[in-house]
């Protein structure tokens, strides 16, 4: 699959169907040292903010991915192909605490062009982001009661942005 350079103010994307029903691979660490880790989300959002073309991500604090947002600088969304919707669902429901999931996923680990958290070689959309802000859901701040329904065990979100520095996919995510 050939994938090309997209000006991120020309991503062109249906965002609840690319979280909701594709699945997102979050992914965050340093591809050199090979010490990262990935895990699938299906709640965030794409548009802009301060001026500037912004992914919004949440991760739970007992994930091990949010180890790795919180100790590097950046992190990468990737999409794949419906073909790997098994190794995604691996990635969503094993922790890297307790196996290797890159081995287990057979997915496989590149250096991405702007950030130093990997991309991933069978992706058909990456998107490199730089952190650029976080905050922790608060409870008190729920205005619909239904959303605590999501929280049973009251672990609540982080909420990262980061800023969209450069995005490669197939032509269908070009505008």
């Amino acid at each position: 699959m050939t994938l090309k350079t997209i000006d991120p103010r020309k991503l062109s994307v249906m965002p609840h169907e690319l979280f909701n029903f594709q699945t997102l691979l979050l992914t965050s660490g340093d591809y050199a040292s090979g010490q990262f880790n990935m895990m699938t989300i299906g709640w965030g959002a794409l548009g802009t903010m301060w001026n500037k073309p912004m992914a919004m991500v949440v991760v739970r604090p007992t994930r091990y991915t949010y180890e790795f947002m919180e100790a590097y600088p950046d992190f990468t969304l990737t999409a794949f192909p419906a073909a790997y919707r098994r190794a995604l669902g691996l990635l969503g429901t094993k922790s890297g605490r307790d196996i290797d999931k890159v081995a287990e996923s057979k997915l496989s680990p590149i250096a991405a062009k702007q950030v130093k958290s990997p991309s991933f070689a069978e992706a058909e959309l990456s998107i490199e982001c730089v952190k650029t802000y976080f905050d922790d859901f608060e409870p008190e701040h729920f205005l619909s009661p239904r959303i605590m329904d999501s929280y049973p065990e009251r672990d609540f979100h982080r909420i990262y942005f980061g800023e969209i520095v450069h995005v490669e996919g197939t032509e269908r995510f070009e505008a």
